[in-house]
């Protein structure tokens, strides 16, 4: 994927600027100021000079392209004068057997959706997803259509391909989530704050939900949920929901269901009414889901969920937290 950006207007960063991602890694660096490319690889690598050269072709015609399609864009939403930005994502993807798949461009301006399409290399045509705000011409969409087939699908394959290969060990990786589950007493009202905390995952993308009585709480009732960085390149996500001493007291099921590319937990966590707010038991049920990782014996893992069960009922004593580390 390349995110681009270009600025009408005057700020202390660069007319024009790329990050170069391969999946959530970045892997070059390219802006107005130096007109250069920087790679994660070193500068002596046997494809410099055809980098340079990929770089020049296709950010040079984005720039352009950018520029022209942001101050079109600026007059046709009669904004005035001042700072405005026009950014653009486009990427390609390798399917099943290293075939190339199809090429895929979103538009925004002044952080609105203004444009989308996908470039079918079968067809060798653009399909329109989002109508042009500015629609091209019937040349300037043969010019595309050119360009795209011809140019911009090529190298981003072939870009694709070669930094994959590179960095296989990285964007190839699987880590397994922790889990952690918290609560905090809510001085002012007596109520409880849950905190569902997901972390140590790769890669990012993640599905964390909050559960009462068995039906997914509101997410106007829930703050948090952005997909952080943590500083050893793994990634977090944290939940919360805010619980009023009157909803301790009816005595409500709370669980928090993860699931992630490896693995598929559903932590479970409830307040028993009768015996008033101060009380709290955790009852923890992981249903482990195998779906690329190496799966272990059956008994293996039953052994070490035993003893993890174990260990989580005796710190709930001790400590308001709890980590769930589920065995491969």
């Amino acid at each position: 994927m390349a995110l681009a950006t270009y600025i009408i207007g005057q700020t202390p960063f660069p007319e024009f600027t790329v990050v170069l991602m391969l999946d959530d890694l970045q892997i070059g660096y390219y802006d107005s100021t130096t007109w250069k490319v920087v790679y994660r690889t070193n500068s002596d690598s046997k494809y410099y000079d055809e980098e340079q050269s990929d770089a020049d072709t296709v950010f040079c015609d984005m720039y352009f392209d950018m520029k022209d399609r942001a101050f079109h864009l600026k007059d046709h939403l009669n904004h005035t004068d001042g700072v405005h930005v026009h950014q653009r994502l486009v990427g390609c993807e390798l399917l099943n057997n290293d075939k190339p798949g199809q090429l895929h461009y979103w538009d925004a301006f002044g952080g609105q959706n203004m444009e989308e399409f996908v470039f079918d290399i079968e067809k060798r045509a653009i399909q329109i997803k989002m109508p042009w705000v500015v629609a091209w011409d019937q040349l300037k969409r043969l010019h595309k259509n050119f360009m795209y087939e011809n140019v911009y699908h090529p190298i981003c394959i072939k870009t694709l391909r070669r930094y994959l290969n590179i960095e296989k060990n990285n964007v190839m990786r699987k880590v397994k989530p922790r889990v952690r589950l918290m609560r905090k007493t809510l001085t002012d009202s007596q109520g409880l704050q849950i905190s569902c905390l997901a972390t140590g995952f790769y890669p990012r993308h993640i599905n964390l939900t909050l559960f009462r009585d068995g039906q997914p709480v509101d997410d106007d009732q829930i703050t948090g949920g952005e997909i952080l960085p943590n500083g050893d390149g793994t990634y977090q996500m944290r939940k919360n929901l805010v619980i009023s001493a009157e909803e301790v007291l009816e005595g409500h099921n709370y669980n928090c269901a993860m699931k992630h590319l490896c693995l598929d937990n559903k932590l479970g966590i409830t307040f028993d009414a009768e015996c008033g707010p101060g009380s709290f038991r955790l009852f923890v049920v992981i249903t482990v889901v195998v779906l690329v990782c190496v799966a272990v014996p059956i008994v293996t893992a039953l052994i070490n969920l035993r003893r993890k069960t174990h260990s989580a009922g005796s710190v709930t004593k001790k400590s308001e937290s709890h980590f769930i580390s589920v065995p491969m």
